[in-house]
């Protein structure tokens, strides 16, 4: 039975495969539908959308946002996004110029520690928004630190000497801007909220009460009792559920599309149950 995934990244954000070959690595796995998810663009789904036709190949448009609660930091999927989104295009152009700003800080912290990066430099190995992982790989180009991982871990992750936190957009607006493009809003990689049981209830009834739609109950990193809980949560709150893999290609190794570390399925049925749910959420006329 084929499966799906409904969370990658290409090179139109911070992942290392351009969404044609993503596609095609999906059709070689075996996948009949993949989202393209990158962080604050659809810039890449027109290629993805054509390499679709071309291998056969369901592509759903997506899009991942960093938001906020109010009390703590989360990331939220929207599911069938438009190639050309109305309001939520400006607010994700905005978006990536607020990543430039970020970025332009983080260099100065680099600086500042003896480690100087020309931007241009840090521009040239994107091909669409820039971020963290063009300037650790610009590191590495340097000769600063050995590996990617090293990278985030001395300086550029939470905690790192050259760390500058992300702006974030409120959650119900982020959920407004989705809904009112008829996408759906999914809680991504829920694992990372670091709650369990009646606490990761409570939090999760929070967000499906502002509109939060879905949980991403199938994860890479989650546990198999982790996936079990967050089925179970799904169920309980009357949530859809997504999974998917978060493939960034050579930026998360070991992490593969369809496959995440070996473990992850997604059975096709997830996205006709959503595509169900966000049918069911639309406007009447």
């Amino acid at each position: 039975m084929p499966g799906i995934d409904l969370h990658t990244h290409t090179t139109a954000s911070d992942g290392t495969t351009t969404p044609r070959e993503l596609i095609r690595l999906a059709a070689e796995a075996g996948l009949s539908a993949v989202a393209i998810t990158d962080h604050d663009t659809v810039a890449g789904l027109p290629e993805a959308m054509a390499a679709g036709r071309e291998f056969g190949v369901t592509v759903i448009g997506g899009v991942e946002l960093s938001v906020f609660d109010g009390r703590r930091a989360l990331h939220l999927v929207g599911l069938f996004v438009p190639e050309s989104p109305g309001e939520l295009g400006g607010v994700l152009a905005r978006a990536r110029e607020k990543r430039h700003d970020r970025n332009r800080l983080i260099l100065e912290k680099l600086a500042a520690l003896g480690i100087p990066l020309d931007y241009d430099e840090v521009l040239a190995l994107a091909d669409g928004a820039v971020g963290r992982p063009h300037i650790a790989a610009a590191l590495q180009n340097s000769g600063h630190v050995k590996t990617i991982k090293d990278a985030f871990e001395r300086y550029l992750g939470a905690g790192g000497r050259a760390y500058v936190p992300k702006t974030k957009m409120p959650l119900a607006r982020a959920v407004s801007l989705l809904m009112a493009e008829g996408a759906l809003p999914v809680l991504a990689h829920p694992y990372l909220l670091h709650e369990k049981g009646r606490s990761m209830e409570r939090l999760v009834a929070g967000y499906r009460e502002q509109g939060v739609a879905a949980i991403e109950a199938y994860y890479s990193e989650h546990s198999e009792s982790q996936t079990r809980e967050y089925l179970a949560l799904a169920a309980k709150l009357d949530m859809g559920v997504s999974g998917g893999s978060d493939f960034h290609g050579a930026a998360k190794p070991g992490v593969a599309l369809g496959r995440g570390r070996g473990r992850l399925f997604v059975p096709e049925g997830v996205l006709s149950a959503l595509a169900a749910r966000r049918e069911s959420l639309l406007p009447r006329p």
